[in-house]
């Protein structure tokens, strides 16, 4: 009578093994450093978002001149902090703005993460 095997051997266990510890060893540190993406994708965000408040600020001036809101919009004499103090609700906290209209740069304060975005510069 012919015996069936079941099972898998010592060897073949070992190798899934060692293979796996391998994929392991060499993914493992792509996924270890992703806060610095991260932070690096938020202030990213956050200078876009910057950039289109103030892009449609001024949109909206430029339609009624009456309307005398400054939020989002760079002072040709205030230059581009200007932009996240006149934010309606404000900067987010750890975020810095730098620089002179209409480039400006954000900063998270706590990664160093830079991103530059364009503010309105109002005459």
């Amino acid at each position: 009578m012919k015996q069936v095997q079941r099972g898998f051997t010592l060897i073949e266990l070992v190798m899934v093994i060692v293979i796996l510890g391998v994929l392991a060893a060499v993914a493992l540190p792509r996924f270890v450093d992703l806060k610095s993406d991260a932070a690096a994708a938020a202030t990213q965000g956050i200078g876009g978002a910057l950039s289109s408040a103030s892009s449609i600020n001024y949109a909206a001036r430029s339609i009624n001149s009456a309307n005398t809101a400054t939020y989002a919009v760079a002072a040709s004499t205030a230059g581009c902090t200007a932009v996240g103090t006149n934010l309606q609700g404000g900067l987010p906290t750890g975020y810095t703005i730098s620089g002179t209209a209409p480039t400006c740069i954000v900063t998270n304060t706590s990664t160093s993460a830079t991103a530059g975005f364009a503010a309105i510069v109002i005459p």
